[in-house]
């Protein structure tokens, strides 16, 4: 089986004329209309980069805080969340947690705020989520899911930079699930990604227990090489490079929303 882990910083991205109507050329006209109303600038440049992947693998994209990624399996599920630790947009980290208090388990709970300092507790809060997002989007669930049906046990191992963890478990229903494998890193200090792979096809090998799987690390793109394969499918559209000018980078003392897509 073959895997593809990208990423590309959008937040500092800033696309010249010719490159962000190449990139307009190489997606549908239906996605290039959704991103053209888009407001603010920043969120164009996320969703215009989730856009240019082309893969014949199951993927998944997700895009939160200065990055977008891609996680791509062949012959299993896959599903992958980014979360950047921030502080939330509540009167406090006590009150956003007792707003959040239904989507994790007691288990969870004791993790995350046994974790150390506030800035610690909420690096463990967003590790938690990414871990339950990736599960729900590989399974295609969708909001009608209960997150309190799964829970995530970590290891004591700290996650580090240029390294990838393989040995949290994920209980589901108070079953430990033994054919799911979850990936975790952090792309940058702030920026955590949990990857979720589903049971493997019965076409394909078995796969390796997690404590023999291959680390697998984002490979953070350049715009150049994320659109190195890409083919236009439209013709040039000037109008669109106007019309994204226009658009304001993000609002006004815009603080992180932490949803992913």
């Amino acid at each position: 089986m073959g895997s593809v882990r990208w990423a590309f910083r959008c937040g500092s991205w800033t696309p010249g004329r010719s490159d962000w109507l190449f990139a307009a050329r190489c997606i549908q006209r239906e996605e290039k209309d959704r991103i053209g109303q888009f407001v603010f600038a920043k969120d164009a440049k996320s969703a215009m980069v989730s856009s240019e992947s082309d893969l014949a693998w199951s993927f998944n994209l997700s895009h939160q805080g200065d990055y977008a990624v891609l996680a791509a399996e062949q012959g299993r599920q896959v599903g992958v969340d980014i979360m950047k630790t921030a502080m939330p947009g509540c009167s406090s980290v006590l009150e956003f947690f007792r707003i959040m208090t239904r989507q994790f388990t007691a288990h969870e709970w004791s993790a995350i705020q046994s974790a150390g300092s506030e800035h610690q507790q909420l690096a463990a809060f967003y590790r938690h989520w990414a871990l339950k997002e990736s599960f729900i989007k590989a399974i295609g669930t969708g909001l009608g899911f209960n997150l309190q049906r799964v829970e995530f046990h970590l290891p004591s191992e700290p996650l580090t930079q240029d390294r990838v963890l393989h040995q949290t478990k994920m209980h589901l229903d108070e079953e430990e699930e033994e054919d799911w494998v979850f990936e975790e890193s952090l792309l940058d200090a702030d920026h955590h990604v949990a990857v979720a792979l589903g049971p493997a096809d019965n076409t394909c090998p078995a796969p390796r227990p997690p404590s023999l799987l291959p680390p697998t690390t984002f490979t953070v793109l350049s715009f150049r090489e994320l659109i190195d394969s890409a083919s236009p499918l439209t013709d040039e559209d000037p109008t669109y490079w106007d019309s994204f000018k226009m658009k304001a980078e993000a609002p006004q003392r815009q603080k992180d929303t932490h949803t992913s897509t």
